[in-house]
């Protein structure tokens, strides 16, 4: 347990920063989910709408520090072949 001011703070702020961060996980998660399901119906127009709406949620959390941006780029790259692979 944390003995000084700064710390007891600097756990505060963990906390605060975590809960934002899973936040924004969950939201890209969801999102991805939402492509894949569009994948697997075989509804290739949806799929491009979704991974369209997906986008800017990845990139987002790369700037905000929750995803690496290659990690990001593997993402989008794969949801992306498999949407071509559709058509």
């Amino acid at each position: 347990m944390a003995n000084h001011k700064s710390a007891e703070k600097r756990i505060r702020r963990n906390e605060r920063v975590r809960r934002v961060r899973q936040s924004r996980r969950s939201r890209i998660r969801s999102f991805a989910r939402r492509v894949e399901e569009a994948i697997v119906a075989g509804d290739g127009e949806l799929a491009r709408t979704r991974l369209r709406e997906l986008q800017p949620e990845i990139h987002r959390g790369v700037n905000k520090g929750v995803i690496h941006r290659n990690a990001a780029a593997r993402k989008l790259s794969r949801l992306s072949a498999r949407i071509k692979s559709l058509s």
